[in-house]
């Protein structure tokens, strides 16, 4: 064994014990550090691949010199920009003895994992309302997600048209239509990266002020839609977390024939609390659907699950024959589910947090981050320095400059603020706007005040 390798084995709980020293110190100063550290004045270049190495001290002290001064507050209460959750302190312990365990939770050969992966899918679906109908597996985010809900809804099409796409090839199935009112830029992604093209995603005006689809329109697309179809539903959108009416649109299939996915990537979290579940009335209808985790269950990146009604065909579409891998059976092993004949127990950290705050803690995060978005919707549409964009029906609050609100001048003012509270850009209705997303457990409305104060000192700052 190399020398130095060999020592570090010898201090392994030393180690591990200053690593959990640098952890806790940087969770503790998350108040403190900027939400975004602003750019180094001099580029850093890259050090050289060392010959020899010097040990875990001296990386661990390399990166608290070199790259931990860089990183940002994002698992802290006032990063608001994309959709992003921090790790609560149960699943940050289930990370953790995810990496010292090291499964590879894919195969029945060495099964605990898997089981352990089920067993925590069978918690999701239940938190989410979904009926025992629904298989589900672990996948990155939800763009892994989307992928896969749309793979099945690939195989699903050359079902209805006598072929296979994944014997085939896509090109078995001729043109195809994927019908959608605002789908998520990762639905086009995934279009690209399955063969069906980007162009196959076609656009269904939505209502009136709304980013939800029209359902009456929708029906007007899918009668002109010659022979089986794919519709994208949204269960929040991220601009204005704005839900499709799902019953409606499943509805639809009295009269057409067509897959229902559901991107339900942070929206489905609305399920938990009382006041907001109504949104998410006919999840369950969906043929596949994405949630992703690393959003509002607060678990650390990477982790998203994908549900589907047919496992048939996802077994279809994803199945791995070797000698070495379990055969498909009526329960098959996770290496037949997904893109990844290998995957970290990413379940574990879900698990950990289910299992120590239950539905009740988990209630409570997102109705807590809902409370906090309408508080900063509010501050920020009593300051004429702002108009806000949309009502904030969940968590996500979408806004702009009262005045220019050119990108030139969001950048400007997301820049001046971002030690304080970051946003991120997006456009909303051809106007160029901001958002600022809600969904980590830290997060107060002592944070809200803070963070309105500081967007209202960059804006006076542009004047």
């Amino acid at each position: 064994m190399d020398r130095t390798l060999a020592a570090d084995l010898a201090r392994l709980p030393e180690l591990l014990e200053a690593t959990r020293r640098a952890a806790a110190d940087a969770l503790a100063t998350l108040d403190a550090r900027p939400v975004v550290p602003p750019p180094p004045a001099q580029t850093q270049a890259p050090e050289p691949l060392p010959e020899h190495g010097a040990g875990t001290d001296a990386a661990l002290a390399a990166f608290q010199r070199r790259w931990a001064p860089r990183l940002s507050a994002s698992a802290g209460p006032r990063y608001l920009g994309f959709v992003t959750g921090g790790a609560t302190p149960a699943a940050l312990a289930g990370d953790w003895l995810t990496a010292a365990h090291d499964q590879n939770s894919n195969s029945a050969f060495d099964g605990a994992g898997q089981d352990l992966e089920r067993e925590t899918v069978g918690w999701l679906r239940e938190l989410f309302g979904l009926s025992a109908a629904h298989t589900g597996t672990f996948v990155s985010g939800a763009t892994m997600s989307n992928t896969a809900g749309l793979a099945i809804a690939r195989e699903w099409l050359g079902e209805r048209a006598g072929v296979s796409p994944a014997e085939d090839g896509a090109a078995a199935l001729g043109p195809v239509r994927v019908l959608s009112g605002a789908p998520h830029s990762s639905i086009a992604k995934a279009l690209s990266v399955l063969g069906l093209g980007r162009k196959s995603l076609v656009p269904v005006p939505t209502l009136p002020g709304r980013e939800a689809v029209d359902p009456a329109a929708l029906d007007r697309a899918l009668a002109d839609t010659r022979g089986p179809a794919v519709v994208v539903a949204n269960a929040g959108t991220v601009n204005t977390v704005d839900f499709d009416d799902l019953r409606a649109v499943a509805a639809l299939k009295d009269r057409h024939d067509f897959w229902l996915h559901t991107d339900a990537a942070f929206g489905a979290f609305a399920a938990l609390s009382p006041d907001h579940a109504h949104l998410t009335a006919g999840l369950d209808a969906s043929d596949s659907l994405c949630v992703d985790l690393h959003k509002w269950l607060n678990v650390p990146y990477d982790s998203a699950v994908q549900f589907t009604r047919r496992r048939d065909l996802q077994t279809r579409v994803f199945q791995n024959s070797a000698a070495y891998l379990g055969p498909l059976g009526d329960h098959p092993d996770l290496v037949h589910l997904t893109p990844e004949n290998s995957h970290r127990l990413r379940a574990l950290a879900a698990w950990f947090t289910l299992r120590a705050y239950g539905r009740a803690g988990h209630r409570e995060i997102v109705e807590r981050d809902i409370a906090c978005a309408r508080a900063l919707g509010e501050e920020l549409a009593g300051d004429p320095q702002f108009t806000v964009l949309a009502p904030v029906r969940l968590n996500v609050v979408c806004f702009t400059l009262a005045q220019a609100p050119t990108p030139a001048r969001l950048t400007a003012l997301r820049e001046a603020a971002a030690g304080e509270v970051f946003v991120t850009p997006t456009v909303h209705a051809g106007t160029p706007a901001l958002r600022a997303a809600f969904s980590n457990w830290r997060t107060t409305q002592a944070d809200v005040h803070r963070a309105a104060q500081a967007l209202r000192t960059a804006a006076r700052e542009l004047t």
